[in-house]
């Protein structure tokens, strides 16, 4: 396997006239740069992989990102909570209780 983890994080970019929300447009990309920093700050670069995704079909909720292979799903980004994650899922490979989504999020549309 070439990398031990996976960060995808939606940027996708609808319509201005579009009625869904687009994590493209609140902060998605932001948020991509910030983890990609935080990988190479911790010497991970060629372990863990920070991807831009399409859309993960929740931006309502957005900003998205899923981290695998474990599985973690936060909704609703932002960059007060992106080192927090990073410390835990990422590094520890735990859920941080207080912001991954719930099953309930995740099948809303």
């Amino acid at each position: 396997m070439k990398f031990e983890k996976h960060i995808f994080i939606c940027t996708n970019e609808r319509d201005e006239n579009s009625l869904r929300k687009s994590c493209g447009s609140c902060g998605g990309p932001d948020l991509r740069k910030d983890l990609v920093r935080l990988i190479n700050d911790s010497g991970l670069k060629g372990k863990v992989r920070a991807n831009k995704s399409g859309c993960l079909d929740v931006c309502e909720q957005g900003p998205a990102m899923v981290i695998y292979p474990s599985g973690f799903w936060y909704l609703d980004v932002n960059k007060k909570n992106i080192r927090t994650i990073f410390n835990e899922s990422v590094l520890q490979d735990k859920p941080v209780k207080e912001l991954i989504a719930s099953k309930d999020q995740l099948s809303t549309k």
